[in-house]
Parts: structure tokens; C-alpha cells; sequence
């Protein structure tokens, strides 16, 4: 590794570190509201979702569908960022880390939030959002790997491009 990529490395880990912490601070102030996050919206959700279908939509997209797809797109972060902070080697920790996050999570809001709901299938979507955050930060990390480099061509690929 040139001197160029380690610092271009050190620079993706100290801005993934500032990122981890800015969302795992939104993420806790959403999980651990002490009300449900939707309370205000929830009744026009409802009711958009259901004009929805009566134009047309079809009819799983549901209150429970778009909260299940939600939960997924709040988890989708852990995947991302965990890859890059773990490594694609250890690629698995970020989805255990998003089962383990999930988990004290709906416990807490069980345990301490009455008026919040924990669910298993919250625990479902989150750690499969974190799936979905890894297999993406590893598709990146394939394709970076996989781009040519901006340096000096060697003498082969000068050979190949030249007309």
C-alpha cells in the first residue's frame, strides 16, 4: 500500500468514526423516546396508505409493511459503517452488532419505555438492515478494490491501451 492509499485509508476510518457516532446518537434518541416516534403522523400514515390503495396500490403496502421497511432503512447505517470500522475480512460483526444493538434496544424500550412497543419483528428488520449495510459496504469495497488506479501505468497496461 503507497503512502497516498494509507492516507486516503486513515482519512475513511477518523470520517467513519465521526459518522458512527453522529447516527448511534440519533439512533438512540430514536429508540429510546419515550413515545412512539410516529405518534403525530400515524393517523395520516394510516389514511395516505389507504387512499394509496384505493387509487391502485397494491395491498401489502401497509402501516406494517412501511414501519417493518423503516425499521430496515434506520439499521441499513450499522451494516455500512461497521463494515468499514471492522474490516471486510470480519464483514459478520457488523450484522451481529446490529442483532446485539436490536436487541438491547427493544429490551430497553420492554423494560423502560411503557408506551413504546418491542417487538421481535423490529429486532428482524433492524439486523436485516444490517445485512443489507454490509453486503453493500462490501459491493463498494469490491468495486474500489476492482477500479484501476490512478497512478502510472505499468508497461503492460501502456502496451494494452496504446492505439
Amino acid at each position: 500500500m503507497n503512502e497516498v492509499r494509507l492516507g486516503r485509508h486513515a482519512a475513511l476510518r477518523r470520517l467513519t468514526v465521526v459518522l458512527s457516532v453522529a447516527y448511534l446518537g440519533a439512533l438512540a434518541l430514536i429508540a429510546f423516546w419515550p413515545a412512539p416516534v410516529d405518534r403525530g403522523v400515524h393517523g395520516s400514515l394510516v389514511s395516505i396508505l389507504a387512499a394509496l390503495q384505493r387509487h391502485g396500490a397494491p395491498g401489502w403496502l401497509t402501516y406494517t409493511f412501511v414501519e417493518f421497511a423503516a425499521n430496515i432503512a434506520l439499521f441499513v447505517p450499522v451494516g455500512l459503517l461497521g463494515v468499514i470500522l471492522v474490516g471486510a475480512r470480519h464483514w459478520w460483526i457488523a450484522i451481529v452488532a446490529g442483532l446485539a444493538a436490536s436487541f438491547c434496544i427493544e429490551f430497553g424500550q420492554l423494560i423502560f419505555l411503557p408506551a413504546r412497543f418491542a417487538t421481535v419483528n423490529d429486532i428482524i428488520a433492524n439486523t436485516f438492515g444490517a445485512g443489507v449495510g454490509a453486503v453493500a459496504a462490501l459491493g463498494v469495497i469490491g468495486l474500489t478494490h476492482a477500479w484501476p488506479s490512478a497512478g502510472p501505468r505499468s508497461p503492460t497496461a501502456r502496451r494494452l491501451h496504446t492505439p
